[in-house]
């Protein structure tokens, strides 16, 4: 099923907000664990891209989050995930990272697992902060649960 999606781009688009998202993130700082079509969206892609290539077990399974993790040199719980899928959620949660529940394809009842939610990817703002220990970015939701 993978490999077919892999090579299903009709329609795969970026969702409203992603590329402006992303452009707020240093280059380092961010990975995205997805099939391979999002290549198709026209968005730039991150230094780290898990796809289902690089692990034995997809969502739920946390393996695809802390492999995005050690290739970032992050400690699972200074990451923050963005995720539209139950599965995706779960997954997030049992590595230990905070969830941002996008309510784009699921309700807010289907991603209770996640810390907070988010009816879009406009809602999510993210800065740098020179504040925090050792650096790192602040992640505001401006239209949250």
């Amino acid at each position: 099923m993978d490999a077919s999606e892999a090579f299903d781009t009709e329609g795969v688009v970026a969702i409203r907000g992603a590329a402006e998202l992303v452009r707020l993130l240093p280059p380092n700082a961010w990975a995205i664990v997805a099939l391979t079509r999002l290549r198709h969206t026209g968005l730039p892609l991150p230094a780290v891209l898990i796809t289902a290539d690089d692990v034995k077990r997809g969502k739920p399974n946390p393996e695809g989050y802390m492999l995005a993790a050690r290739r970032l040199s992050m400690a699972p719980d200074r990451c923050v995930v963005v995720e539209d899928a139950p599965a995706g959620v779960d997954a997030a949660r049992a590595a230990g990272m905070r969830v941002v529940g996008l309510t784009t394809t699921h309700s807010r009842a289907e991603l209770k697992g996640a810390d907070v939610t988010a009816a879009q990817l406009v809602d999510i703002q993210v800065s740098a902060s020179d504040t925090r220990p050792a650096g790192g970015l602040t992640v505001c939701i401006t239209e949250a649960s």
